[in-house]
């Protein structure tokens, strides 16, 4: 697509801001649920598996799986969105995410069924993965290609920011929950209100969706003529520089993400430094931190860059976390809100440029299936494996700072592949 001055050209239309609302609006119901299980996990460890040492990996170790089942349904829906039809795509893996969180939150317990219970909630966990490693690729895909070409950054990164609205919702809820029941009423029926405020939630997103315009890169291959039959394979046979890219890219925002802000409060309960509730409180001021963020990340890779941008955020994901993670553990709230806060800001410019960078790597044929092979199964290893690596490593060396290496390590073995990779934003001179 080539460009214009007010960032739209006859082959470019974008969709109306009604459907670019909606789009934006739906990663808050996906990333609700799927990180309410990590917020709630003390909780849940409790309710599904019994309680004691062990626990809480398990519970982990639950998320971990899930997951797995990510690249899975990344795939399955790519194939449906690239082949049929981005909107298609979403109405139907909301659907699929509804049943699950409404079943969830009438689960038996391991009070009344014993440890059945564990692997209960452990089958709907992988259904929610398998459900949302469509949503968050096909809802980042559609922003890009709907968007005016020169605000393409900001738009994009709406996605991220109304996921995190969607985790600050989810702590906050699951902050209310913790503070006004006790321990019996919680661990008895307290905690099904989270799951049965997102399942509400689902079911509303659903109906607005069924509103949405198709997207205007779906809608031009199909008077073109350019839709890939085999998205997969297609993808892997034009595409595999991009898909190493957004590997790289998704690997690092990721792991920010996951152990940088919603492994905190099973961390600041672990190291012994705060409540279950203080630490929710905490990760709640860190959700907001990345809430503001996001857009302002999101307009700068507009006006400097991907590149630039990426870079920036990579040599702080360098330096940063070992030393804020040491801060979180000392006990002090000061400190450890501080260390919240700016591992929060690191995560979330990550995952602003991030949501552009990955989905730009690709053309429109075979868009979602390319995001689905990198930017998913990265998020599946660098995501889902390291809150429980996280608290393992932690729990056997007894050394705070673990979490905080891990992501180091990572952003180190990244920021050359940002550094030899091509600018993809439009006012580099890219065309699509």
């Amino acid at each position: 697509m080539g460009r214009g001055n007010a960032g739209t050209t006859p082959l470019h239309r974008p969709v109306s801001h009604k459907s670019i609302a909606i789009a934006a609006f739906s990663t808050i119901v996906e990333w609700y649920d799927f990180t309410l299980y990590l917020y709630f996990a003390t909780v849940l460890s409790r309710v599904f598996f019994g309680g004691g040492e062990a626990s809480l990996a398990a519970t982990l170790g639950g998320f971990a799986v899930a997951y797995l089942f990510r690249p899975l349904g990344a795939i399955f829906f790519g194939h449906i969105g690239d082949r049929f039809g981005r909107r298609r795509m979403m109405l139907f893996s909301m659907v699929l995410m509804s049943v699950a969180m409404l079943i969830t939150a009438f689960l038996p317990t391991y009070a009344q069924i014993g440890p059945a219970a564990g692997f209960g909630v452990l089958a709907l966990r992988c259904v929610m993965g398998f459900s949302v490693g469509g949503e968050y690729t096909g809802v980042v895909a559609y922003l890009l290609e709907g968007a005016p070409l020169d605000r393409r950054g900001l738009i994009t990164s709406l996605a991220s920011a109304a996921s995190e609205i969607g985790s600050l919702l989810a702590v906050g809820v699951s902050a209310l929950t913790v503070h006004f029941l006790n321990d019996a009423d919680l661990s008895s029926w307290g905690w099904r209100i989270p799951f049965l405020v997102g399942a509400a939630l689902a079911s509303s997103v659903w109906i607005m969706r069924a509103t949405m315009q198709e997207s205007p890169e779906f809608e031009r291959q199909r008077a073109a003529g350019t839709t890939p039959a085999r998205p997969l394979r297609y993808t892997l046979a034009h595409h595999r520089r991009g898909i190493f890219r957004a590997f790289a890219i998704s690997a690092l925002g990721s792991i920010t993400y996951y152990v940088g802000i919603t492994y905190v409060p099973a961390f600041l309960s672990s190291a012994g430094a705060f409540t279950e509730g203080a630490s929710l409180w905490l990760s709640t001021a860190a959700a907001v931190a990345v809430v503001l963020v996001t857009p302002v990340v999101g307009a700068a890779s507009d006006r400097f860059g991907r590149k630039p941008v990426l870079l920036f955020f990579g040599l702080c994901g360098a330096i940063l976390p070992i030393s804020l993670f040491f801060l979180m553990a000392s006990g002090s709230v000061l400190q450890a809100l501080g260390g919240a806060i700016m591992l929060a800001v690191v995560a979330g410019g990550v995952s602003a440029v991030g949501a552009v960078g990955t989905a730009e790597q690709f053309p429109g044929e075979g868009r979602l299936s390319g995001l689905a092979l990198g930017a998913t199964v990265a998020t599946a290893i660098f995501g889902g494996l390291t809150p429980y690596l996280a608290q393992v490593l932690l729990e056997r060396t007894g050394w705070p700072m673990v979490p905080g290496v891990m992501i180091a390590v990572v952003a180190v073995c990244v920021l050359p592949v940002f550094l030899l990779m091509p600018e993809t934003s439009p006012r580099a001179g890219r065309r699509d």
